[in-house]
């Protein structure tokens, strides 16, 4: 049983990889797409930013997500890997297809799809986190735009007598640190979700390793309040692993700053965001200030259903996944 644990503890550390290179591209979608730097060097950029977050901040998030959204007395090891299945699956069908989903709710949907296949409705604790949670796949979105928006007409009023070619020179080393700002936000919030996750799987399995001696003894988390050290070093570590409109680097500069702050608000009072959903709702707003037409809402409405359909569809594949593991278990 204790190896079936850490089994799931390795896979919870995968689901922070995938979740690294399949928010990768939301990440650094505007420096890439401004030229700042090749794709390569973004990707590098972004997943040191990204762990220098285990350095920083609180763990507010990881405890929402461990011990603030299911009830406890239904999780079980079969639940958690449940839910990581969901997560994963899903995360990799919206992968293959380039559709930017958001792992934060695919991983949030297949944790509570597993658990009320196992509990029903009673297995969910309804309260402010879920709430929070629901409420902002419509505020995240929105609070980017408005301050990609805001943060777009501020630069045009402060270089209004400047050419573009200035502007430019300006904004090419600005972004460097807006974009190094997004990737702080993103390791800040997304790698906390899967330490919630793990802390919970502990958490469940606490008498396995309650009377265990040597390394083993490092895996006894007594309840949700408590997040060891090794399980946020290491899923910072795992995490660092189609465009909406044309972006100058002016643009790509006010969209990740403006999504990085709505970010790290959200991050700081402990609420559970989607950086697909905050970046996508900045460079609308960025690309909202040339003209409507800058922005491809063809493209904008197919990510929205993404974001709609996410949570359903996580949950229901970690429902059949749980499903499958109760039956296989003797």
């Amino acid at each position: 049983m204790i190896v079936f644990v850490l089994t799931i503890v390795v896979i919870a550390f995968i689901f922070d990889f995938i979740n690294g290179f399949h928010d990768s591209a939301n990440s650094i979608a505007t420096i890439v797409g401004t030229r700042v730097l090749s794709p390569l060097a973004a990707v590098i950029w972004a997943a040191a930013f990204n762990f220098a977050a285990a350095f920083f901040g609180s763990t507010a998030v990881a405890k929402a997500i461990g011990g603030g959204m299911i009830e406890q007395s239904i999780v079980t090891p079969n639940v958690i890997l449940g839910g990581l299945l969901g997560a994963i699956v899903w995360n990799l069908i919206t992968w293959f297809y380039g559709i930017p989903s958001s792992s934060s709710h695919a991983l949030i949907g297949g944790y509570a799809g597993a658990a009320m296949a196992r509990g029903g409705l009673a297995a969910i604790t309804w309260g402010p986190k879920w709430v929070q949670t629901l409420s902002f796949i419509v505020v995240s979105p929105m609070v980017g735009l408005i301050a990609g928006y805001s943060l777009m007409l501020l630069v045009f009023w402060l270089f209004q007598r400047s050419s573009s070619a200035r502007v430019d020179r300006f904004f090419r080393p600005a972004q460097l640190a807006s974009s190094a700002l997004l990737s702080f936000s993103h390791g800040s919030n997304d790698a906390q979700k899967t330490m919630g996750i793990i802390v919970g799987l502990l958490v469940s399995a606490k008498t396995l390793f309650a009377n265990e001696s040597g390394w083993l003894r490092h895996f006894y988390v007594p309840d949700n309040s408590i997040i060891p050290h090794w399980v946020q070093i290491t899923a910072y570590t795992a995490i660092s692993g189609s465009r909406i409109t044309k972006l100058r680097p002016v643009g790509g500069f006010c969209a990740e700053t403006g999504g990085a702050l709505a970010i790290l608000g959200a991050t700081h009072f402990g609420i559970p965001v989607s950086t697909t959903h905050t970046i996508t709702g900045a460079i609308v707003g960025v690309g909202a200030t040339q003209r409507l037409s800058a922005v491809r809402w063809g493209l904008a409405g197919r990510i929205v259903w993404a974001w709609v359909v996410t949570i359903p569809a996580s949950a229901l594949i970690a429902a059949a996944s749980y499903l499958a593991l109760a039956a296989l278990s003797p």
